[in-house]
């Protein structure tokens, strides 16, 4: 195409190099091969250039992700959201059963008599202060009451202590400092009933 180009404005001179000498003919197609030369290098540079750089963006492109190949590798990093609820939920069956073969083992149960139940034992061997071996709001809750009445495991009515607890510790958890108190009277009050009875 640049070499038909380059023929086509210098046709007029072609035509008349029959007139011309055999040197002078020479040295007029060595100026257009070269000038040819040069066009087609041009061109193919600035082909080159435009090539690469469409290469580059097609490249890009094809690794840029699509939507589903995100869900999919999502999918494949996170699990699939379905097996990951139904892990989760059994994992959660779990540790509500292994909190539930605690509750027993609790010297009392502090409640507010509806929503919520904190299982409580004190071991001087295992912890320098009381600990909370289960806790629940509502259902849970219930359900812990349960156990324990069948354990014959002393539950106490305090409201605020029993909602105050529950924020703020997690089963295994220490009493913290702020509740020792209250939490002494209760299981004071609790072994004096033991030792009566």
């Amino acid at each position: 195409m640049v070499t038909f180009a380059i023929i086509w404005i210098y046709k007029d001179e072609m035509l008349m190099l029959s007139q011309k000498s055999v040197e002078s003919a020479l040295g007029f197609f060595g100026q257009i091969a070269m000038t040819m030369g040069i066009a087609a290098t041009i061109v193919l540079l600035f082909l080159a250039v435009f090539d690469y750089a469409y290469q580059k963006y097609d490249f890009e492109k094809n690794l840029k992700m699509s939507k589903q190949d995100i869900k999919d590798e999502h999918k494949n990093v996170e699990g699939d959201p379905l097996i990951k609820s139904k892990l989760k939920e059994k994992q959660r069956q779990m540790a509500m059963q292994r909190m539930m073969s605690d509750v027993p083992t609790a010297d009392v149960i502090i409640t507010n008599p509806t929503h919520y139940s904190i299982a409580i034992k004190y071991d001087e061997d295992k912890a320098s202060a009381p600990y909370v071996v289960a806790k629940g709001v509502d259902q849970v809750a219930l359900k812990i009451r349960e156990v324990a009445k069948a354990h014959d495991i002393m539950t106490v009515e305090n409201r605020q202590l029993a909602r105050g607890l529950y924020e703020v510790i997690e089963i295994g958890d220490l009493i913290p400092e702020q509740f020792y108190q209250a939490v002494a009277e209760v299981l004071a009050y609790v072994y004096r009933l033991e030792k009566k009875a």
